[in-house]
């Protein structure tokens, strides 16, 4: 009997130790439908990605306000313009 509850608590005390799961937030957004009150993905780790997403269906890519990058250095997450203005 004693094994058994210590199996027992060992079980409990893995589970409980494990991390929650949590959304996942990329710092682009397609806005499905043309317009801000249609269907959003915010699912883009890039821009580029985002672009190729909505071509062909409709929509068009934003900067998701709510993202927040893990802690640490980050690469540079500007969009490069093919044309300067």
């Amino acid at each position: 009997m004693r094994p058994l509850r210590l199996m027992l608590a060992i079980c409990i005390g893995i589970v409980c130790i494990g991390t929650r799961a949590e959304a996942q937030n990329y710092p682009w957004c397609a806005e499905y439908a043309g317009t801000p009150d249609g269907p959003v993905n915010c699912g883009f780790v890039t821009f580029e990605q985002c672009l190729a997403t909505v071509r062909g269906v409709g929509g068009f890519c934003v900067r998701n306000n709510t993202y927040q990058p893990p802690p640490g250095p980050h690469p540079s997450t500007g969009v490069q313009r093919r044309y300067p203005y």
